[in-house]
């Protein structure tokens, strides 16, 4: 099965995660990217450490795609849209130990927009 992967983009044409990879730094971008790449080739078989689902019944669908490089860590989240392809919805580096709420929320908003 070919898996697909495109970007949530806002209405006023910003793309947020494409913008956040974007800053990061070169290695840490091709790190990221690469493991987008896993995803696109792996699919729903793409496991921990790669891929983790966000617990709680409120998120149900919503997972992140970790990225670690050296001390830096990142997480892109994302969704299973319609079978075959995955909406990457938003993407911080993560400073601390719990994945912020108000990043998750950002995410599940961007998720909850798109499927409308």
């Amino acid at each position: 099965m070919t898996w697909n992967v495109e970007f949530y983009q806002k209405e006023n044409g910003e793309i947020p995660v494409f913008d956040f990879l974007n800053s990061l730094s070169p290695k840490m971008r091709a790190k990221t990217y690469s493991e987008i790449k896993l995803l696109e080739q792996f699919g729903i078989n793409l496991r921990e450490p790669y891929v983790s689902p966000i617990k709680g019944k409120k998120y149900k669908g919503l997972y992140e795609l970790r990225t670690k490089f050296a001390s830096d860590i990142t997480r892109i989240f994302y969704f299973l849209y319609k079978n075959d392809t995955f909406v990457l919805l938003h993407g911080f580096i993560k400073k601390s130990e719990k994945t912020p709420t108000g990043e998750i929320e950002i995410a599940k908003n961007r998720m909850d927009e798109y499927k409308t």
